[in-house]
């Protein structure tokens, strides 16, 4: 009798991303960005799902909701820090600092690695890979030039980035940056790039590796 191989079951895990905004084209479009990155990250490995969840504090309402509403699942939080995070080892008390995530609790029985941070925005994973810009723009009208040259990607303040995407961006044939070209960036970058350029980044795959089996 010939036994057939079962599948792989996937990992009841589900990161929600903030971003995405209500459409349903901007949300499959960043559920596929990440779930790209993520399978680069989880090579042999189980994928969890992508939860696309709007804006910053509308993703937070969403994973909080689904701690209640469905604790089988290990939900993870991944949002824009919006800021320097000086408190590395402490990401709930990051934004009990910061005014808008002010009303951010951690629910009990909760560990601290449940909440990620893009540092200080997901923009500044792209600074870390200057070939995905390349790839997805093409060559001739991209200036390479006008982004930051600090590799420190996490220490680029969120107007500064924002300024210098717009201005490299600007003569390409997609036109200037804008959030619908992130989207389409974050399943290009190289994950060991991003690796070596952000220490959140890092805290983030390697829980993703921690917490989804092989194959």
């Amino acid at each position: 009798m010939v036994v057939r191989a079962q599948p792989a079951k996937s990992p009841d895990v589900w990161v929600f991303v903030e971003g995405g905004g209500n459409s349903r084209d901007e949300q499959s479009a960043i559920k596929y960005g990440f779930a790209n990155l993520m399978a680069k990250v989880l090579v042999g490995r189980a994928r969890p799902t992508v939860i696309p969840s709007g804006g910053r504090d509308q993703t937070y309402r969403a994973w909080e909701r689904a701690l209640r509403t469905t604790p089988d699942k290990l939900s993870l939080l991944l949002v824009d820090s919006e800021g320097p995070v000086s408190h590395s080892d402490d990401p709930w008390r990051h934004v009990s600092t910061r005014g808008g995530d002010a009303h951010w609790k951690k629910p009990e029985s909760v560990h601290d690695d449940r909440l990620f941070f893009m540092v200080q925005t997901m923009e500044a994973w792209f600074i870390a890979d200057r070939q995905a810009f390349i790839a997805y723009y093409g060559s001739k009208d991209f200036q390479l030039g006008a982004l930051p040259s600090r590799s420190d990607v996490e220490n680029i303040a969120k107007k500064e980035l924002a300024t210098a995407l717009e201005h490299a961006s600007r003569h390409t044939t997609k036109g200037a940056y804008r959030k619908s070209h992130g989207f389409a960036l974050i399943g290009i970058i190289d994950p060991a790039k991003i690796r070596a350029a952000s220490p959140h980044a890092t805290r983030f795959f390697d829980k993703l590796l921690a917490v989804c089996p092989e194959r």
